[in-house]
């Protein structure tokens, strides 16, 4: 496996494996509507290309040169020394294979050496997930309920791993 920088330019990779993950990843958590609507918000271009352009940085993960998975990261957020995971999907038929906890480890080697002193993540409390963050470190801090408009509510833990 293979994982590297993303450059602008390759931003459709990660709105593309966005699309292929969030409808089964959610789909016992969300309304197909509400997906939709964060898919559209979140994984359009213009606001990927925004958050590039901020200081976000994206990492994909490859198998045999094909893009499987994606981590998207923001170095010193939301205070200095805390790098903040974004973003991270692996396609749903490449889970199980330890790509996301590479990507993790890889974030964490990054972070390290910029003298981080912890990743944190907002994850759906309801997301499968959670256990996974749970089992390679990462503890609850608190609950977060955010409002995202059209009526539609992020029901979020709020997980830091510390390094």
């Amino acid at each position: 496996m293979n994982i590297r920088a993303l450059k602008q330019d390759e931003l459709l990779i990660v709105h593309e494996i966005a699309h292929a993950t969030w409808p089964d990843t959610f789909k016992d958590i969300l309304t197909q509507e509400q997906i939709q609507y964060m898919l559209n918000w979140m994984y359009n271009l213009k606001h990927l290309e925004n958050q590039f352009n901020q200081g976000h940085q994206f990492y994909i993960a490859e198998l045999e040169e094909m893009p499987v998975g994606f981590i998207g990261i923001e170095p010193n957020h939301p205070e200095k020394g805390l790098t903040k995971i974004h973003k991270i999907y692996i396609l749903p038929n490449k889970q199980g294979l330890g790509i996301g906890k590479k990507l993790i480890e890889y974030v964490k080697e990054l972070s390290i050496q910029s003298e981080m002193e912890g990743l944190l993540l907002n994850v759906n409390r309801y997301n499968k997930a959670v256990d996974f963050y749970k089992a390679i470190g990462f503890n609850i801090l608190f609950e977060e309920n955010i409002d995202i408009g059209n009526g539609y509510l992020m029901e979020d833990f709020v997980m830091k791993l510390e390094l």
